[in-house]
């Protein structure tokens, strides 16, 4: 019993200061944000990595979550004639939360672990000490820009996958269901006005679904940061960090997800 509270004790010990570091990291990366130097060209790197190398998976993730969305309520909705609706639920299905949240763990399996593997790689070849010798701020330097990008391409990927999505499910109902295509898409349009509006022509949902992706993004970079940052051991430490990253990010995406549609039904719609 002694031992086994020993073990307890410790994993606590050590989780407490992983979310302390974690921490600690997240509050220097954002406050380098508005500090010089500001490393553009880095920024835009990364906003390529993360949006346009993301686009093709996240083109898939959309139109087949749509496609299965529309067939598998179909199948409910026929046995009580109400098939017309389908565009309502695909639409508020994937602009409120599978759009969101599909992205980020498609981005993060893709993104976390490149940045976790591409840090971690600079860690145990000793690049981070290097920049600390020339007198280059890593956390300026490779952080923030990774977070930057993160921050402003997981909305434009989350948007892509919502209308993807929407399109998948249009295919299926002209397709499989018969409905037309004008019908569909005044549901889809209909589901999304009854939320009500924001700024008079944004819908709450869609600003909803748009406020998300801005933490989730932040969590991808920040997770994949951190554990490369905490790479130790050589290869072999390089994909433990990356399974890590990966697996810690898909996590807290879930979890926070939970928590900002509470917040956001409270505020939004309530």
């Amino acid at each position: 019993m002694a031992e086994a509270w020993v073990l307890v004790e410790g994993y606590l010990k050590r989780a407490t200061l992983g979310v302390q570091e974690y921490t600690v990291l997240t509050a220097k990366a954002l406050r380098s944000i508005v500090a010089r130097p500001f490393y553009w060209r880095d920024t835009l790197q990364q906003m390529d990595v993360i949006g346009v190398g993301s686009l093709g998976i996240v083109l898939l993730t959309g139109l087949f979550t749509g496609m299965v969305l529309a067939l598998q309520s179909s199948i409910e909705m026929r046995q009580f004639g109400a098939t017309i609706y389908i565009g309502r639920l695909v639409g508020s299905s994937m602009v409120r939360e599978l759009g969101p949240v599909l992205t980020a763990l498609m981005v993060a399996g893709r993104v976390g672990a490149g940045i976790a593997a591409q840090l971690g790689s600079m860690k145990v070849t000793e690049q981070i000490d290097a920049l600390n010798v020339v007198g280059t701020d890593p956390i300026k330097k490779l952080v923030t820009p990774r977070l930057v990008a993160a921050l402003f391409m997981l909305p434009v990927l989350t948007v892509i996958t919502d209308l993807i999505g929407i399109l998948g499910g249009l295919l299926i109902a002209v397709v499989k269901l018969d409905l037309t295509a004008d019908l569909y898409m005044r549901t889809v349009y209909q589901t999304l006005a009854e939320s009500g509006f924001v700024f008079r022509f944004v819908p709450k949902d869609v600003l909803a679904g748009l406020i998300k992706p801005v933490f989730f993004g932040g969590i991808i970079a920040m997770t994949g940061c951190y554990f490369g940052l905490q790479t130790r051991g050589g290869t072999e430490g390089v994909g433990v960090s990356t399974t890590r990253a990966v697996v810690t990010a898909s996590i807290m995406i879930l979890a926070v997800d939970y928590f900002l549609t509470q917040l956001l039904i409270s505020i939004l719609f309530e």
